[in-house]
C-alpha cells in the first residue's frame, strides 16, 4: 500500500503556517486509557496489510478508500478478506467482526493526485452492540477550529492504538485537510477528531497520506461532509459490493513524483 504521489503544488508554494507543537503520541496501554476509544480498531485486509478504521454506526466502519485495494494488482479486496478488530489491544479485541459489504467512493481514483474522495465504508457482517463500544458522531470541522486529535495504529504500534490528542489543521485544499498529526504506515483510515465542542468527539476526517513539506512532516486527511453522505446513499441503494472505476496503479519503485514545490507524500 505504499506509493508516492504529487498533490497541491499551489498550496505548498506558500509557507505552511507555524503553530504551537502538538502533543506526543500516547499508547493506550490500559483499559482505563482505552476507555471511550474502543470504537477505533485495526482493520486487517487479508494477510497483506492493515489500516485503521472507526465505528460510525453499529454496523458501519469508516476508513480510507485506498486501504481496500491491493496496489500490486489494482484489485479491490473481497469482503471475506476483511476483519475489524474493535479496540484491539495486547492481542485481544473488544469485538471481532467480518465484512458483509464494502463501498469505496465512486470518485476515488487510486492513481491520481485527487485525495478529496479517499473514503470507504465497510458494512459489518453483524452489528456491534455494546455499552463499551459506541459509534462516533461525524461532522464538519468547526469554522476556524485548528486543534484536532487522531487515534491510530501503525506498523511499529500495531498491537495497540495510540492517541495524539492535539495536532493541527494547517490548511485545506478542496476536500483535503493538511495536518501536522503524527501518522505512519498502518494509520491510513484513522479518524481525525474535533474536540472543540461540548459533548462527545466528532470525526471530521480520516487519514489518507503522510509526507514532508521542506523539513516539516505533514499528513493529509479526507474531509467527510458530502462524500460520506454519498457513500451512505450508495449502501442504502444497493445490496452488492460497489467497485469504483480503477485506473492503472503504479507500485512503489516505478516512480516517486514530487509536487512543483518539492512536497512529497506516501500512503501510510
Amino acid at each position: 500500500m505504499i506509493r508516492y504521489f504529487a498533490v497541491f503544488a499551489a498550496f505548498f508554494a506558500a509557507a505552511v503556517p507555524a503553530l504551537a507543537d502538538g502533543t506526543v503520541l500516547k499508547r493506550l496501554v490500559t483499559a482505563d486509557e482505552s476507555r471511550g476509544w474502543e470504537g477505533v480498531g485495526r482493520l486487517n485486509i487479508g494477510s497483506r496489510a492493515f489500516c485503521t478504521g472507526s465505528l460510525i454506526a453499529e454496523n458501519l466502519v469508516l476508513t480510507a478508500g485506498h486501504c481496500l485495494y491491493d496496489h500490486a494488482t489494482g484489485g479491490l479486496a473481497r469482503p471475506d478478506e476483511i476483519e475489524f478488530l474493535a479496540g484491539w489491544r495486547g492481542g485481544r479485541a473488544a469485538a471481532y467482526r467480518g465484512a458483509r459489504r464494502l463501498v469505496v467512493h465512486p470518485g476515488y481514483l487510486a492513481d491520481t493526485s485527487h485525495r478529496a474522495l479517499d473514503l470507504a465504508l465497510i458494512e459489518l457482517d453483524r452489528p456491534i452492540r455494546s455499552t463499551s463500544i459506541r459509534p462516533y458522531e461525524t461532522g464538519k470541522r468547526k469554522f476556524l477550529s485548528r486543534d484536532v486529535g487522531v487515534v491510530s495504529y501503525a506498523h511499529d504500534r500495531a498491537e495497540m492504538a495510540s492517541m495524539q490528542d492535539t495536532c493541527h489543521v494547517l490548511g485545506r485544499v478542496e476536500g483535503t485537510l493538511v495536518l501536522d498529526c503524527d501518522v505512519d504506515f498502518g494509520s491510513s483510515g484513522a479518524p481525525v477528531f474535533d474536540f472543540s465542542e461540548d459533548g462527545p468527539p466528532r470525526i471530521i476526517s480520516v487519514v489518507s497520506a503522510k509526507g514532508e513539506v521542506g523539513d516539516q512532516k505533514v499528513s493529509l486527511g479526507t474531509a467527510l461532509e458530502a462524500p460520506l453522505a454519498e457513500l451512505r446513499a450508495l449502501l442504502d441503494a444497493d445490496d452488492g459490493v460497489y467497485k469504483p472505476a480503477m485506473t492503472p496503479v503504479r507500485t512503489f519503485g516505478e516512480s516517486q513524483p514530487v509536487s512543483a514545490s518539492g512536497a512529497k507524500f506516501v500512503r501510510p
